[in-house]
């Protein structure tokens, strides 16, 4: 796709984390892959020369600070001393030239799902997931849909106790676990029993939101996630905005409690433990107790325009699930509804 240009900037920046900053959209809404963008991961630990490094690691360096987006021989990397420092050089020159060549964040980050995409970490997709979802939310005023936005690049611990299901972000309570931070969520979190509102780190309600957006980066808000709370609608909008920015058309989104629907034909686990369950279902087998309370959300997707979707499944809906794994994480995979939907084409 041709990168063209536009000086539209964001409207509002939730998280600075997200990058969002560092670039600015093409004409067709999605994100430029700048020259910025680079910069800040070639200043990562993992690639930043320390004092000790070779002098061709410090000229490789300087020379890509310089214009993130140079050409970089082979023998430039060979010349490294470090042989680790050399190949993080390899895999972020790689990452880089995926985007470059895609011409935009977002075709750059839906590639990463094809074959013969390159293998970068993890942590390079949430960011990128990050900066995407930043993109979308751009101007969101309301706190319970950016805070379930978190969702799609920041790991969930889930607490199920007296009928409560919370989610808090999984980084924070191992924070706390280990230092006991801000009244020592984790500490509660592995005594078995003890319910999450007793403790300091706090749960969004109407009355707190509004402190969301001074504490954003800090992602230290609990939510509660009961169907009849406001954090699965507020995820099923995020969901719906997501796949309307990758394929440019429009979709109807809502939580549901359960699937009852003979003509159920397609479904979608947004992590590996949902697709489990899903599958399960779908094949009519009986799953135990313990499995069926692993999934904590559901979801029907309604395709606004039908003749989108491959024919089969046109006046038909989409099912989503997403469940928590057995050490009680939600790992959503945003990556699930560019791969595995049922759309004959995606936005180019």
């Amino acid at each position: 796709m041709p990168e063209m240009l536009t000086e539209e900037k964001p409207k509002s920046l939730v998280w600075k984390s997200s990058g969002l900053h560092l670039t600015h959209r093409l004409a067709n809404g999605w994100l430029a892959v700048t020259p910025d963008i680079m910069r800040a991961y070639y200043t990562r630990p993992e690639i930043h020369p320390i004092e000790e490094s070779c002098p061709a690691e410090h000229a490789l360096f300087e020379k890509l600070m310089d214009d993130p987006m140079a050409a970089v021989d082979e023998s430039e990397i060979l010349a490294i001393a470090d042989a680790d420092a050399a190949d993080n050089y390899r895999l972020v020159l790689n990452y880089r030239d995926h985007l470059v060549s895609h011409g935009s964040v977002e075709a750059g980050y839906r590639a990463f799902f094809v074959a013969g995409a390159p293998t970068v970490p993890p942590l390079f997709l949430e960011q990128l997931a990050h900066m995407i979802v930043s993109n979308i939310l751009d101007g969101e005023t309301d706190p319970f849909t950016v805070r379930a936005a978190e969702l799609f690049f920041r790991e969930q611990k889930a607490t199920t106790t007296d009928g409560q299901l919370m989610l808090a972000d999984a980084e924070v309570v191992e924070m706390y676990s280990r230092d006991g931070g801000m009244g020592g969520l984790g500490a509660l979190l592995a005594e078995a029993g003890t319910p999450l509102r007793e403790v300091s780190l706090d749960v969004m309600t109407e009355e707190n939101a509004p402190q969301y957006w001074a504490r954003a980066d800090q992602f230290n808000f609990a939510i509660d996630f009961r169907f009849t709370e406001r954090a699965p609608d507020a995820l099923a909008g995020v969901i719906g905005r997501w796949i309307g920015h990758f394929y440019g058309t429009p979709v109807r989104v809502q939580a549901m409690q359960s699937v009852r629907d003979e003509r159920w034909s397609w479904h979608v686990g947004l992590d590996a433990t949902a697709s489990a369950i899903l599958n399960a279902l779908y094949e009519g087998k009986t799953l135990d107790e313990a499995m069926q309370e692993r999934m904590v959300a559901l979801f029907r997707v309604e395709f606004l325009d039908p003749s989108r979707l491959v024919e089969s499944m046109r006046g038909k809906p989409v099912y989503l699930g997403l469940a928590m794994n057995d050490d009680n994480l939600i790992r959503l995979k945003p990556q699930n509804l560019l791969v595995n939907l049922p759309v004959e084409t995606i936005r180019q």
